[in-house]
């Protein structure tokens, strides 16, 4: 685990606070605005090129794993989003979308430092992790649609529209680098090694940048962040149970039960804010829900590495 992905939580919180603190400032508040976008599209596009694509192929050499991970991601998942916003978030359209958006979107990313942590096939879970990134770009906007947009909050083609800037210009990029650099696999790797950290560094400054837009209006609407833990700690419950339930159904040995378990609870925040930040430039209290789930998230996933690694040592 780098030192970045040790400190993640407390860098996202920090970087909130600075937000706040420069929110007072009115004439930073402009110009934060307008560095949103920008510092999200490079945060993506270094994400995406740290990503193994060519290790799609593998994943659908372990047919069961891959399943029973895509049923859980992209079809139980989203129901149980949607279940637990109904319940608990429909006199909150905005927190009710900013918790959709981080549930039907599974981590890309830190989910295999937890992975590694707690024993589990980090290779399998590698090779699972360019399918969930696809399968997301393309279905978070029909997720949305389905289950928030009847309400006329969120509009099909503003929405479209942001899903074709934020994410797949920046994955369009992130593959023309790889194409560029195929035949020099060494300055591949290496740039892909030191841009480890940058995609955290260009996250923080955006969730500063949005925080010192639109603190004011954040600091207004703190009473009601307490109403989304609620559903955000019933999801990771939840989940942990169905993940080993499946596990244990499809007799699954313990490594690949432990990365089943962390490929469906952890979820990806930055690709879901990068897409509410320019969907929603109005609706601030639809980030703030998400910048509020990788705070109980990391500590979540911290604590499920080391009750799996439990578990693995009390089986065998």
């Amino acid at each position: 685990m780098t030192m970045f992905e040790k400190i993640y939580t407390p860098l996202i919180l920090t970087a909130a606070l600075l937000g706040i603190a420069f929110s007072q400032v009115s004439s930073v508040k402009h110009i934060a605005g307008q560095a949103i976008l920008p510092l999200l599209m490079v945060m993506l596009t270094l994400t995406f090129f740290q990503v193994p694509l060519r290790e799609v192929k593998q994943a659908f050499t372990r047919t069961t794993f891959t399943q029973a991970t895509l049923v859980i991601n992209f079809l139980w998942s989203p129901l149980l989003a949607w279940g637990l916003a109904s319940v608990f978030l429909s006199d909150h359209p905005s927190l009710y979308i900013g918790f959709i958006m981080l549930m039907i979107t599974p981590c890309t990313d830190w989910y295999l430092v937890f992975t590694g942590i707690a024993k589990g096939d980090v290779a399998l879970s590698t090779a699972i992790l360019p399918v969930n990134l696809l399968l997301q770009l393309l279905l978070l906007p029909v997720f949305l649609l389905l289950f928030a947009g009847t309400g006329g909050i969120v509009q099909p083609a503003f929405l479209i529209e942001s899903v074709l800037m934020v994410l797949f210009l920046p994955f369009l990029i992130a593959i023309l680098f790889r194409f560029l650099l195929k035949n020099t696999p060494r300055m591949m790797k290496n740039l892909q090694s030191g841009a480890g950290p940058l995609p955290v560094v260009f996250l923080c400054l955006a969730i500063a940048a949005m925080f010192a837009s639109e603190g004011r209006v954040l600091l207004e609407n703190l009473s009601v962040l307490w109403i989304i833990f609620v559903p955000i700690t019933l999801f990771f419950f939840i989940n942990f149970f169905i993940g080993r339930w499946a596990g244990n159904f499809m007799n699954f040995p313990e490594s690949w039960r432990t990365s089943l378990t962390m490929t469906t609870l952890a979820r990806n925040s930055p690709v879901a804010l990068a897409v509410a930040m320019t969907a929603f430039p109005d609706r601030p209290l639809v980030a703030l829900a998400l910048i509020t789930g990788p705070l109980l998230e990391l500590p979540v996933l911290a604590a499920v590495s080391q009750i799996l690694l439990y578990i693995s040592r009390h089986n065998r």
